[in-house]
């Protein structure tokens, strides 16, 4: 049995679900989480050894059948039953491959992994480790201070979002420890070498991805056009990898969109 997720749970109606990406944590979703409450049940988890919630057990690998097997029975223990789900980079994959299996009703992939080539690769991992290597080997007291300063704050955010400066000292140094501690990180980060997403998805999809993504570029939307022809793509202008904060608006626009086509079909 795989521990349950620890998660936040806000509003009520229609379930969404939040998935954020690796070395991350579910406050990820925070400059958007309560407006889509407004109109949604909203359920925002941590994912297996990130943020509060524990890893895999050392024998289980992190594959994505496991990370959608373990997500299928918290739909389960949530109350749930095919939920919207919205995914950030690895959490954007995993929502491909939930909606890939019938197991959500409309999907949202903001700058989802799973569409790099042999350099792409190469370009996500290596700042992805570093950021990971700088976080695990400061001392909290000198992250505290980095994340105090205006430009610290951009030292340590300019490789995931066009607009660090919007997030205040604790937001950064809460990700900061977030990505220290991430226990899973490696055996994340490990097994997504070699994956690739080329599977269909049979429910309403948007993929949508930031013109600055550093991590995952622009260019890599391309593929996702090609090997997703039914998709939605859309382009988040001046946006980040992780495009939350740096344009609310719009990621909550596309997401009511998506869901809205699903309920919709399924009125239909």
């Amino acid at each position: 049995m795989l521990p349950d997720l620890e998660y936040t749970r806000r509003g009520s109606g229609i379930p969404l679900v939040l998935l954020h990406g690796i070395g991350h944590r579910r406050e990820a979703w925070d400059p958007i989480i309560d407006r889509l409450a407004e109109h949604f049940d909203v359920i925002a988890p941590d994912l297996s050894g990130f943020g509060r919630s524990p890893a895999f057990a050392g024998a289980v690998p992190y594959t994505m059948e496991n990370a959608c097997d373990h997500l299928a029975d918290q739909f389960v223990v949530w109350g749930v039953t095919k939920p919207h789900v919205v995914g950030n980079s690895l959490g954007g994959a995993i929502s491909l491959e939930l909606g890939s299996r019938g197991l959500v009703a409309s999907v949202t992939a903001l700058s989802p992994a799973g569409f790099f080539g042999h350099v792409g690769r190469v370009q996500a991992l290596v700042p992805l480790f570093l950021l990971r290597l700088s976080a695990f080997i400061t001392p909290k007291p000198v992250l505290r201070y980095l994340a105090g300063k205006d430009w610290g704050r951009r030292l340590i955010g300019w490789v995931l979002y066009a607009h660090p400066e919007r997030h205040d000292a604790e937001e950064t140094y809460g990700d900061s420890l977030a990505l220290k501690h991430a226990t899973a990180f490696e055996r994340t980060a490990m097994a997504g070498v070699a994956y690739g997403f080329d599977r269909q998805v049979p429910v309403p999809t948007t993929i949508a991805w930031g013109t600055k993504d550093r991590i995952l570029p622009h260019a890599q939307s391309r593929t996702a056009r090609e090997r997703l022809p039914q998709a939605r793509h859309v382009d988040l202008p001046g946006s980040g990898h992780v495009p939350m904060a740096d344009d609310p608006d719009l990621i909550i626009r596309i997401i009511e969109q998506t869901v809205q086509v699903a309920e919709q079909n399924k009125a239909a």
